[in-house]
């Protein structure tokens, strides 16, 4: 994938992570998009942050939960996949907001 494409799917693609995360649980968080960095700080302190790394057409994800850990797009399945394992950004994240809101969230 070019630079272009990429920075074009990652901005979308955090854009739309915003507007879900903050419709499922922005009761029980905080949630803010600020130069394309997404923070969800929970009421107990804790903080989640999803950012683009551009050298490495990746999403970096910083979770209180399952720690740290970098996703690229796969065109194949048309989604972010770790890469150290085969979790799915998406799926991750929807685990991880179901257990903070104590409801099935799903983000996309």
């Amino acid at each position: 994938m070019d630079s272009t494409a990429f920075e074009d799917l990652a901005e979308k693609t955090i854009e739309s992570l915003f507007d879900a995360i903050d419709e499922a649980i922005g009761d029980d968080a905080d949630v803010d998009l600020e130069n394309g960095i997404l923070t969800v700080e929970l009421e107990d302190g804790r903080q989640y942050v999803i950012n683009k790394h551009s050298p490495n057409q990746q999403i970096w994800l910083s979770s209180p939960i399952s720690g740290a850990a970098h996703y690229k797009y796969d065109d194949a399945t048309t989604a972010w996949i770790s890469t150290r394992s085969s979790d799915v950004l998406l799926d991750v994240l929807n685990a991880e907001m179901s257990q903070i809101a104590g409801v099935s969230v799903r983000l996309g």
